[in-house]
């Protein structure tokens, strides 16, 4: 079928859709005026409250879609002046897809490139066009590879792609904002739900035609060698993106650190891990797909590139970075325009990795820490505490301090690593020893004269009750003095925590709260009694602020301050949570009470299973 004929499917599909919500509110209008002439009481009444909030909720979405205007753009805008041979590029790669060139050239911080076009009267006018480049790509990618890329994008304007897909996407809207206001849970919102999967699966299917016919565009202007390359690197430059951000960006992120140069930093990455990403390369293009996926898998649409005419055009393989007449300065605006560094002390590559992997590290020394101080009685906890527990004969009992959902025989490694955690800081503090950072590989702990330490060794004869005499000794021979890794924060945060589920409306006492379950702690939200849209509340509490920040907020129940827990029933769950501190905390959850996830409530049972000490009930 067509992209045309797919196209005119959707919009016959979205007028469907409004027929669909008149037939049935008229349909329920003569229900409601007939039960009322023939059966008047609670039953007429229902139905013409149906009927009415169905058609309010119609007009209200309706409404909502006609005074919708497009966001700001996203993005620092590149003037022509700024990037002369961007902008020529743009404008000729415009002429031979047979369209008009953009308006704007924006940078954007992600590895895409896309365009929109600011359409009027529901995607049926053209209007100003914006093009989106991701500055990754530009780093990544060579000239031929980039202009294969917007010849791409371009061709969505040609095809006028942008306008049916703005006209997808105010149905899209149209259909949900009716769902949302009439109630997904009811008769009729089931019916439009069911109407509303129809119609995006029409539109999905005609999205990924569309990006067959734009891809045609980038063979015919790149080259049919140069396309089939720029399709098969950007699944691996976006692998590549992903792993700086997740390694390198953020390694500081939860203690307010950021990169002073972020952007100067991906080249880098690309140069030291350049045999990674040729294994990448190397290995087959992604191949599934789905019904509901807007673009064809990467694997098909090379297929179809190669078979495809080539147009002979010859690769140009220049650093697509040449485009820019000043990327660096264009990379530090993006930088402070785009990511969220107000705030944050910015440090140049070798800082950062030490100082965040050190804040990193004292966070996992302080659980550490704090349990050695309640096991030891002690005011305040540090590295020579732990020896002393240890030597003791202690040492499971920091285990499971630390680490509480361990297996018994991954206690000693778990402890260890915290031990490492300390005595590493504890060099650091004294020795100058430091993390030392690598684009290649991983950073290394390192002494002053930059030979590696051996701390890993080390925490292990130090996590042993006989090994602990021997471990005093060699760090006293390494000059590190125990007494330099202290304790450090009194209580326990979430920073660095993982959000794993969520359970809505549980209620403790007589207050009503949604919690959400961390990988180190349960997170008690207040909410209200009534247990409707408790996921979308979930999902909303998380999406408002970073879970570090939530949890100064909102009571926050460390793992490390349980002491121990009861289920007191199973379905639905019913637990209470005995704190170090001599509090009990009781939770009940709902039986109407909504989760993040269908097995949420056995994960809160297996959260707390650990501290369980008297036996379930039913």
């Amino acid at each position: 079928m067509k992209t045309s004929i797919r196209a005119a499917v959707s919009v016959a599909l979205l007028a469907g859709f409004y027929l669909l919500a008149i037939g049935v509110i008229v349909g329920l209008g003569w229900l409601s005026v007939w039960m009322w002439r023939e059966h008047a009481g609670a039953a007429a009444g229902k139905v013409s409250w149906v009927t009415i909030a169905a058609a309010v909720g119609l007009a209200v979405a309706f409404w909502k879609i006609v005074r919708a205007k497009p966001g700001d753009p996203s993005g620092v805008e590149v003037q022509p002046q700024a990037a002369p041979e961007l902008w020529d590029a743009a404008r000729t790669l415009a002429t031979q897809v047979g369209t008009r060139a953009p308006d704007e050239i924006r940078l954007v911080p992600e590895v895409n490139a896309a365009v929109a076009e600011h359409t009027r009267l529901l995607g049926l006018v053209g209007g100003r066009r914006i093009m989106y480049i991701g500055m990754p790509l530009i780093q990544a990618f060579t000239v031929g590879q980039l202009r294969s890329v917007l010849a791409h994008e371009l061709g969505h304007y040609s095809g006028s792609h942008t306008r049916v897909g703005a006209l997808a996407h105010r149905g899209r809207m149209a259909i949900v904002q009716t769902v949302a206001q009439i109630g997904p849970s009811t008769l009729v919102g089931r019916l439009f739900t069911l109407y509303a999967r129809v119609y995006i699966l029409v539109e999905q299917a005609v999205s990924r035609r569309m990006e067959y016919e734009a891809d045609e565009f980038s063979v015919r202007v790149a080259g049919r060698s140069t396309a089939v390359r720029a399709m098969r690197d950007l699944p691996v430059v976006d692998a590549a993106w992903d792993f700086f951000v997740g390694k390198y960006v953020t390694i500081g992120w939860d203690a307010k650190l950021a990169p002073r140069d972020v952007f100067g930093g991906f080249p880098e990455l690309l140069r030291g891990r350049a045999g990674e990403l040729a294994e990448l390369r190397s290995e087959a293009p992604p191949s599934e797909g789905s019904r509901w996926d807007s673009h064809p898998p990467i694997a098909d649409r090379i297929r179809a590139m190669e078979a495809m005419a080539d147009s002979g055009v010859a690769p140009d393989d220049r650093p697509a970075a040449v485009l820019l007449r000043d990327p660096a300065g264009l990379a530090t605006r993006l930088q402070h325009e785009q990511l969220a560094i107000e705030g944050r002390t910015l440090l140049p590559w070798e800082e950062l990795t030490d100082a965040g992997i050190a804040a990193s590290a004292q966070r996992e020394a302080d659980v550490l820490f704090r349990a050695a101080a309640r096991l030891g009685q002690a005011p305040q906890g540090d590295l020579g505490l732990v020896l002393d527990l240890v030597e003791r004969g202690r040492a499971a009992d920091l285990g499971r301090a630390v680490a509480p959902h361990a297996d018994a025989e991954d206690l000693p490694k778990a402890l260890a690593g915290h031990i490492g955690a300390a005595i590493a800081l504890a060099a650091r503090a004294g020795s100058g020893a430091r993390w030392q950072h690598s684009w290649s590989s991983g950073a290394e702990f390192v002494a002053a004269d930059g030979t590696p330490m051996p701390i890993g060794g080390l925490a292990k004869l130090a996590a042993d009750q006989s090994g602990v005499p021997a471990a005093r000794q060699r760090l006293t021979d390494l000059g590190v003095s125990i007494t330099a890794a202290r304790q450090q924060s009194v209580t326990a945060s979430a920073a660095g925590a993982d959000v794993l589920g969520g359970i809505a409306n549980m209620k403790s006492g007589k207050d009503h709260f949604d919690v959400l379950i961390l990988d180190n702690g349960l997170l008690l939200v207040p909410g209200p009694k009534k247990t409707d849209d408790g996921k979308q509340r979930l999902l909303q509490i998380l999406q408002s602020a970073p879970v570090e920040e939530l949890a100064r907020r909102h009571r926050f129940l460390a793992y490390e301050d349980i002491a121990g827990a009861t289920i007191l029933k199973r379905v639905p769950v019913r637990v209470a949570v005995t704190l170090h501190s001599g509090e009990t905390v009781e939770l009940l959850q709902p039986w109407t009470g909504e989760t993040l996830d269908k097995n949420d409530d056995d994960l809160l049972r297996s959260a707390l299973d650990p501290f369980v000490t008297q036996p379930q009930q039913a």
